[in-house]
């Protein structure tokens, strides 16, 4: 099938032709054709099948009529990064050029003046993170009562990132009329609720095994030790030919630590995490698909539907917590029918993680060795456990070493002090002669320990001294109340005469009779 014969408009075939492509994916074959009829779509394909393009060109074509009022965007689109709604505006300009729609993005690391303008000259489609959209709406700069078409992309990413109270709230400020599309890799069970409380009579359209990898990635394992991880990765980067790279890790420090080890063994590498500035973000991804940097160190920021265009290879530094992140890391390569190559580090602590990745895509990733090093075997459970508690207590340590080393430095102190009577008195008896020293049998025996009080006893110990002052002051006060007493009784008011009784009394003056006049006689 051709893009011609999906019903698209020809404006948008021809920025379609323009950009190389001619026949859609299984994807946008099922789902553009639905969109365009207005239906609802629940949409479910692995990573790098296109389910992008499959709700844009449709939603291009049905705002193409139209006209966005100052506030009311036409369209919204919520993705669970600033990475993906980036992609995703980048997708409306390349496929909507032929139109005059207007878009707004709506991210975090950006400043709101400029957002606000845009929002206040009206937009066609909307494409926001739930968090700017939600500071937006309660400052009063938007208002969503005029949602045409409402897209959520990526929602099983939405739920792991704790999206979803968000978006519950998003969707009760929107029409009750409008065309909801609903995107995501996989379905587990909280997924499929939200979309049957969300949808309304949807088209469903699976394309792909949910969780499955792409046929077109090549994958490979190494088992080595911890300790020989970059010498692996050194040596597979060498060996293997490579374009450009993903290298996940799966903690944010790890990223900027390994970035800077294959920086000084002279390899062009850049990173990538989530406690980055959004400007930085961003200048080191347009760099990386420039192809001014090689390789891009990053973590679980970028397996998420980040599509950079023949992407030879990605190597998991770190085995993936979860499974199905594993199935998103290795999706960023083998793209849009192109092969790729993933490789994943394993050390002997990652047995579980392995075996859940095999559960999930149904095979076993081969196994590979490196010449030079040593191949480990995985640890049983119980081993792992406690391999990983020992290894957290050497990061702890390693962390004092690096931090404030007074407590560790008191610490051995007070143990060389507790130490040190024993020493002496060891000094002592090896400097006394032999047949001086007692016998085990006549050294004094240690008194035993008598044992601790209870709390309320040596609370109530401490309380005697304070009760017997406590009853010595009122005995006191008692005594000397009763000498200070006078039996002589009190006539009157004694010496507490009231002041308004020691003043003189003035007698008024008598008033004289007025003399009576002839008339009044």
């Amino acid at each position: 099938m051709l893009f011609s014969e999906l019903g698209l408009a020809p404006e948008i075939l021809r920025a379609i032709e323009d950009k190389g492509y001619t026949q859609p994916t299984p994807i946008q074959e099922q789902a553009i054709p639905w969109v365009l009829q207005g239906r609802d779509v629940l949409g479910c394909a692995q990573t790098g099948t296109g389910k992008t393009a499959s709700f844009t060109l449709p939603m291009i074509d049905i705002l193409a009529s139209g006209r966005a009022r100052a506030r009311m965007p036409r369209s919204l689109i919520l993705e669970p990064t600033r990475e993906l709604a980036a992609q995703v505006a980048e997708s409306f300009e390349t496929y909507g050029k032929h139109h005059k729609l207007s878009m707004a993005l709506l991210i975090g690391g950006e400043t709101f003046t400029e957002q606000v303008k845009r929002l206040d000259r009206g937009v066609d489609v909307l494409i926001a993170t739930p968090g700017r959209l939600i500071d937006l709406f309660e400052r009063g700069n938007i208002m969503l009562n005029d949602i045409k078409v409402f897209v959520i992309d990526e929602a099983d990413r939405m739920l792991d990132m704790g999206f979803i109270p968000d978006i519950e709230r998003i969707v009760s400020k929107l029409p009750k009329l409008r065309q909801t599309l609903f995107f995501s890799a996989t379905m587990p069970p909280e997924i499929r609720r939200l979309a049957d409380a969300f949808l309304s009579n949807p088209k469903e359209v699976t394309v792909a095994p949910p969780a499955s990898p792409a046929e077109t990635v090549t994958q490979a394992m190494v088992l080595v030790q911890e300790e020989d991880k970059r010498k692996a990765l050194r040596h597979l980067l060498r060996t293997e030919d490579v374009k450009n790279a993903f290298i996940f890790c799966n903690r944010k420090r790890d990223v900027a630590l390994l970035q800077k080890s294959l920086e000084s063994h002279g390899f062009n590498a850049g990173a990538l995490h989530g406690d980055m500035v959004q400007s930085k973000r961003m200048e080191t991804l347009d760099a990386f698909k420039k192809g001014e940097i090689t390789l891009l160190v990053c973590s679980d920021v970028a397996a998420r539907g980040l599509d950079v265009q023949g992407l030879s290879h990605v190597f998991n530094f770190d085995v993936p917590i979860s499974a199905e992140d594993y199935v998103h890391r290795i999706g960023r390569t083998g793209r849009a029918g192109r092969t790729g190559r993933a490789f994943t580090l394993a050390s002997p602590l990652d047995g579980k993680q392995v075996s859940a990745i095999g559960r999930l895509i149904k095979r076993e990733i081969p196994l590979i060795a490196i010449d030079g090093l040593e191949s480990a075997e995985f640890l049983s459970e119980d081993e792992a456990r406690r391999g990983r508690s020992r290894g957290r207590g050497k990061d702890k340590d390693k962390d004092k070493d690096r931090g404030d080393r007074a407590p560790r430095e008191r610490a051995e102190r007070a143990e060389r002090e507790e130490r040190a009577p024993r020493e002496e008195r060891q000094a002592r008896e090896e400097r006394q002669p032999r047949e001086d020293r007692p016998s085990r049998d006549e050294r004094p025996v240690r008194e035993e320990r008598q044992p601790r009080e209870s709390l309320a006893a040596a609370e109530s110990r401490r309380q005697e001294p304070r009760r017997d002052r406590d009853r010595d002051r009122d005995r006191d006060r008692r005594r000397r109340r009763d000498e200070d007493e006078d039996d002589t009784p009190v006539i009157g008011f004694g010496d507490h005469m009231p002041a308004f009784m020691l003043r003189s009394a003035r007698r008024p003056a008598p008033v004289e009779p007025a003399e009576q006049s002839p008339q009044e006689s």
